[in-house]
């Protein structure tokens, strides 16, 4: 797939080595092609690690993607230079009144917080109410799947004992989804978060249909009736090392019961590189996202 994007965003170098096909504006200005356009609320603290994790995911098929960067307006960005995100990424306020093809929101550091207390709450309930009418099908990732479950269908979330933290089997459950096809019966992802959504609080709304869970980590993916939202609860997107990054950035924080991620390293060694096992799982769940729910489902006049 041709991915559209500018000339200088970090990603671009980082998605040529892995010989992606990555279309800078310049060049896409000389075909006469309609991309689909794709609105990324990238919540998350490391932008631009999560933009290459993203466009990454996106570069499965032949479809043509525009990505449009959003931040948040009441939110401050700590993580990731003013001018970055002055240079690649746009407000709510400034695209509301276009529509787009599809939308990804990702997840963000934010889950022991009460929703209403995340101080972008408002703005993103506001986000969440306009794709009703502006988007055709929107991707829900991680803390962004429980919020959104809960703006929509008043779903809460529920603290977890314990750190669901590692790479964890998945159940097909719904072979005869069109987001599930090609789809083995057994599959690996990514998960690290500590809350959850009940699959009993779920199955209450008969128009959300349950396609995978975990015996591990609980409900993984679902979606609604007309296909217009997709919830994942856990991160198909993370490149190989991610996991290890995060277990020890918290170790060297000192922080109290750091879990091991479970089925990730060699051994349970952490001096071993890990084995990617979820990557096939994540090019499928996306480019089946965006062949049949996204590009067979919008029209060519947004």
């Amino acid at each position: 797939m041709p991915i559209k994007i500018p000339n200088d965003l970090p990603a671009t170098k980082t998605l040529q080595g892995e010989n992606i096909f990555v279309m800078t504006e310049t060049r896409a200005l000389s075909q006469d092609i309609r991309p689909l356009k794709i609105v990324i609320v990238n919540i998350m603290p490391t932008k631009i690690t999560t933009e290459t994790q993203l466009l990454r995911a996106l570069s499965n098929t032949p479809l043509q993607i525009e990505p449009i960067f959003i931040r948040m307006d009441s939110h401050e960005s700590k993580n990731t230079s003013e001018e970055h995100l002055k240079t690649f990424y746009t407000t709510f306020s400034e695209i509301k009144q276009n529509r787009y093809d599809a939308m990804i929101v990702t997840g963000a550091p934010v889950e022991m917080i009460p929703f209403e207390e995340v101080d972008y709450w408002q703005e993103m309930c506001e986000i969440f109410e306009w794709s009703k009418t502006h988007v055709t099908s929107s991707m829900f990732i991680c803390w962004a799947a429980q919020a959104a479950m809960y703006y929509f269908y008043g779903i809460n979330k529920v603290i977890l004992p314990q750190k669901v933290f590692g790479i964890f089997e998945h159940k097909n459950l719904y072979p005869a989804s069109r987001l599930m096809r090609g789809f083995d019966q057994v599959f690996r992802a990514p998960h690290s978060r500590h809350t959850t959504i009940l699959q009993s609080d779920i199955e209450k709304h008969p128009e959300l249909n349950i396609l995978s869970t975990s015996d591990e980590a609980g409900v993984y993916l679902v979606k609604s009736e007309d296909d217009s939202k997709v919830f994942v609860t856990g991160h198909s997107e993370y490149e190989f090392d991610t996991l290890d990054k995060e277990y020890k950035r918290d170790m060297a924080k000192g922080m109290d019961n750091v879990p091991l991620p479970k089925n990730y390293y060699p051994d349970d060694n952490p001096e071993n590189t890990p084995l990617v096992t979820w990557r096939s799982h994540n090019d499928l769940l996306f480019s089946n996202w965006l062949n049949y729910f996204v590009y067979q489902t919008t029209p060519y006049e947004l």
